[in-house]
């Protein structure tokens, strides 16, 4: 089936390079040429200018490995560096998500003190700890959200974790369900096995996860709504990566190291095949459903880009603000 949102996005995008990019050479991407792909060498053009110098020294200084597919326009990865790591360098920008946050996800926030990208705790709220992922780095082989904001709160400190999304058409299959004769690991003998209802089926019983030493169901527990909603494991087929997040943030808060603890997405709102990724497993629109399925302490919400930047629009009104919507609004349409 032809995902037209993402077909519309690379046409916009193949138009956008063409008073934007200084080459107009195809770019490579898993051995084939595309015109949505630039040129590796000049990759940092798919960047605002405004975040260029900036976030090349937070990568470096950070070890923070950036994707692979950095050269590619549709790039999520870059689009939320674009729509986001502003927020880190540039004073307006920290107050303008501040006063977003408090709307979107939590009231009581009062403060951001950090903004991070591919984010990721040491010590005992590492993603090794906290979910057996081990040999990992930031951007590399672990669950690192896409974006922290590490805030203040009225009770004490939270973390805000968010995925960000573009023209995704899910949150990707459970590695788990693979056969990969190729990696030194276990193969699951029986994919089959997540495919059944969670009522009356455990499924920590059975996830080949926990054979490679991942302890994702160690922090998670169904609501009666998860048990009879869930047609299949919720990581399954579409909700892997909603999947590890949670249980990221479900681990943070059963430390108690923090106050507020959010799971969160944010996404183009026009993205239709991502809202409804997840419905072969039960959950309809993964804005209101996938909170729903778990108890616990850490809580989900989701906002969309178009939102974000609308915000700004309405509440922004210094130079490099008006610089940034100026861009973004050609470059993604928003």
């Amino acid at each position: 089936m032809t995902d037209k949102f993402k077909d519309k996005q690379k046409k916009h995008a193949i138009v956008w390079r063409k008073d934007n990019i200084s080459s107009c050479d195809k770019g490579w991407q898993n051995g084939r040429e595309y015109e949505h792909i630039i040129p590796k060498e000049i990759w940092e053009e798919n960047l605002w200018a405004g975040i260029r110098a900036e976030l090349n020294e937070y990568l470096e200084e950070k070890e923070v490995q950036a994707h692979t597919g950095v050269h590619n326009l549709l790039s999520s990865w870059v689009s939320c560096a674009n729509l986001y790591f502003p927020v880190r360098i540039d004073k307006d920008f920290e107050v303008l998500m501040l006063s977003f946050l408090q709307k979107t996800v939590d009231s009581g926030i009062i403060e951001i003190s950090q903004t991070e990208l591919e984010f990721a705790f040491e010590g005992e709220l590492s993603p090794s700890e906290i979910l057996g992922e081990m040999g990992g780095n930031r951007g590399s082989g672990q669950t690192s959200p896409d974006v922290a904001f590490l805030v203040n709160t009225e009770k004490g400190e939270g973390v805000v974790l968010t995925e960000c999304k573009y023209t995704e058409h899910s949150f990707y299959p459970c590695s788990a369900r693979k056969i990969d004769n190729k990696k030194d690991r276990v193969n699951n003998s029986d994919p089959s096995r997540c495919m059944k209802p969670a009522s009356g089926y455990n499924y920590k019983a059975i996830c080949h996860q926990t054979v490679w030493g991942r302890k994702y169901w160690d922090n998670l527990e169904f609501s009666e709504y998860g048990i009879e909603t869930l047609t299949r494991c919720p990581a399954a087929t579409g909700g892997y990566q909603l999947f590890r997040q949670h249980s990221l943030a479900e681990g943070i808060a059963k430390s108690s190291e923090y106050d507020l603890v959010v799971s969160a997405v944010a996404f183009d709102g026009r993205n239709e095949t991502l809202i409804r990724s997840n419905r072969t497993s039960g959950v309809s629109d993964f804005q209101t459903g996938w909170g729903k399925l778990f108890e616990g302490q850490a809580q989900f919400k989701t906002w969309t880009h178009q939102e974000w930047v609308e915000y700004v629009r309405e509440n922004g009104d210094v130079k490099v603000v008006e610089d940034w919507l100026e861009y973004i609004t050609n470059r993604y349409e928003y």
